[in-house]
């Protein structure tokens, strides 16, 4: 049941850039080719033909971005075998970690940095700034703005660690827009200059205990490495599921 609300929740999350092509919803951003920005989610118990498979792939082509995907495989186990056989090849599988914001540790205090959830456009721009930099992006756009606004608008959350004596955004993350209670809690992202300080991990409590206020009962993460898997473990997250990466390259 919970790999198929996450499903649910992924696709939803896709909103107006969704196009849907066979048994799959895929994601496409007009303005970042980057792959966790452009990707697709089969149908529930899906058993794609070649047919539907060389439909996919030519949705991915004509845009210029690679054909990829990111979902469970215990919701759609006939989906990896059909890929592997069209010849895609695995990037990774993540552990998916969820946490009742009940049960979320309290946040670390971190001298000369604070924690808040952004709601102005300046603080929206902190936040992209310090995500763009943590995970390798050139600039940081009017864009970027406007998406992190849409998950606000949506009933999602952003959170914003300030350093105080600068007065510039070290830190940021979000919750997605809650889908019957479940919302993914992602893009925790810390500046080079502010890391081992545990900013990530009051990054990852301030949105969890935030979670109830905007309807979120359930947020999950996916860590991409043992040590981010740590330190949501300090948080109080803990494994449930996997989720799959592929893509054809």
């Amino acid at each position: 049941m919970f790999d198929h609300d996450v499903h649910a929740y992924l696709r939803a999350l896709a909103g107006e850039r969704a196009r849907r092509t066979g048994p799959f919803l895929a994601t496409f951003d007009e303005h970042d080719a980057g792959p966790y920005r452009n990707y697709a989610v089969p149908d529930d118990d899906a058993d794609p033909t070649p047919g539907d498979l060389a439909e996919l792939i030519t949705a991915f082509t004509n845009r210029s971005r690679v054909p990829r995907l990111e979902y469970l495989p215990g919701a759609a186990p006939k989906v990896e075998p059909a890929l592997l056989a069209a010849g895609f090849t695995v990037e990774t599988r993540l552990p998916l970690l969820t946490c009742s914001p009940a049960d979320v540790a309290a946040p670390p205090a971190i001298d000369s940095v604070e924690l808040v959830l952004a709601r102005t456009d300046r603080q929206l721009r902190q936040v992209a700034e310090a995500q763009n930099e943590a995970y390798g992006q050139p600039e940081t756009g009017d864009h970027d703005v406007a998406r992190l606004r849409g998950v606000l608008d949506r009933g999602g959350l952003v959170a914003l660690a300030v350093d105080t004596g600068a007065g510039t955004g070290v830190g940021g993350g979000e919750c997605g827009p809650p889908l019957h209670g479940v919302s993914e809690l992602a893009g925790i992202g810390v500046r080079e200059s502010h890391r081992r300080r545990g900013i990530a991990a009051a990054l990852t409590s301030t949105l969890t205990r935030a979670c109830p206020a905007a309807g979120i009962t359930t947020p999950f993460l996916m860590p991409f490495d043992d040590d981010a898997e740590r330190i949501y473990h300090r948080a109080g997250y803990r494994p449930v599921t996997e989720m799959l990466h592929i893509s054809l390259r």
